[in-house]
Formats: C-alpha cells, structure tokens, sequence
C-alpha cells in the first residue's frame, strides 16, 4: 500500500486511468443493455458474485440484458474508486449509485436506487486491465414514486436514451449527429 497522497508515477497514472476505463464501460454495458460491450469490461475466465448469480462472468453478461429490460431507463455512476496495486494485480472498492426507472402502464411510475459497492479483482495482462473477480456489496437501497413525462413537458423534446442500438450514442459515436 502506498502512503496516501503520494504522487504516483506515470506508469501508475496510466494504470489508475485504464481501470477506470473499464469501469466506466461496465456502467455504459449495463445501462445499454449490451452483453458485448459488458464482457469487454470482463477476462474470460473472470467470475463474479452478483448475489442471486454467482458464477462466470460472461455467462452474467449474457443474462443481464434480459433482466434489466423491465426498467424503462437505468443510470449506473461510479465515483470514490480507491485502488490497491499489487503488481499486474488490482484491488478496487468503487461506490456506486445506481438508478432503475420502472414505467408502470397501469399505475404509478417508480424508480429504486440503489447504492453500493463494487469490490474489483482486477488483473493486466498483456497491458490490457480487465475485471477478474467482482463482488457487490449493497449499502441501501430505496424506492420511490417517479414523475412521468407528461409531468414536465419541457423535457418532451429531449433526445430520449435506450438500450443496445436504439440508444443515441451508437448513432452518435459513429459521427451521426442527428
């Protein structure tokens, strides 16, 4: 462990901003719905303790398009990423807020929140860090009542996300703008 606040090398500093990197594609694969972009977060021999799953990792990727589908929308953001060094071996405690948007047809709008922990094997090889091992950890979580649309129609005309291709940003990272 290095003492806190010291200034890390460059190797380091590329290192930290790899692995937050893949952090931040694990949230963008989870909130597209997007198996591929997920597993790229993943080795292929990595496991991970999702609670009711608890096994490989690419096998969950797989899953959890499926699962998350119910939701209308969902936001994962990471913040408070503390890192270990070992080596080519990483220990990571990221916190995670986590928002769920449950568009009910026949009743009232709700949204769980859920705040947690990621506890992150991670592992470079070959230069490339990716997730090894990970187990969540659930802090609290809440739900509530959400406003729908018709609440605020100034938000009407504002691009609306999705899941897997129908989201703005494959369009958008593809140099479409519109």
């Amino acid at each position: 462990m290095t003492e806190t606040g010291q200034v890390p090398s460059a190797a380091e500093v590329a290192d930290r901003f790899a692995i937050m990197d893949v952090l931040n594609m694990h949230s963008r694969g989870v909130d597209r719905a997007s198996a591929e972009i997920l597993k790229s977060a993943y080795w292929p021999d990595a496991n991970v303790d999702y609670g009711a799953f608890k096994g490989n990792a690419h096998q969950w990727c797989e899953g959890l398009p499926a699962g998350i589908r119910h939701y209308a929308a969902t936001q994962h953001k990471v913040s408070n990423i503390a890192i270990e060094f070992n080596g080519n071996d990483a220990r990571v405690e990221t916190y995670v807020t986590a928002y769920h948007y449950l568009d009910n047809m026949d009743g009232d709008d709700t949204e769980m929140t859920y705040i947690g922990r990621y506890f992150d094997h991670i592992e470079k090889r070959d230069s490339v860090w990716k997730i090894k091992f990970r187990k969540i950890c659930m802090d609290w979580h809440q739900n509530a009542l959400a406003t729908h649309d018709d609440a605020n129609p100034g938000l009407n005309q504002i691009t609306r996300g999705g899941r897997q291709s129908e989201d703005p940003l494959f369009a958008f990272l593809k140099g479409q703008s519109s």
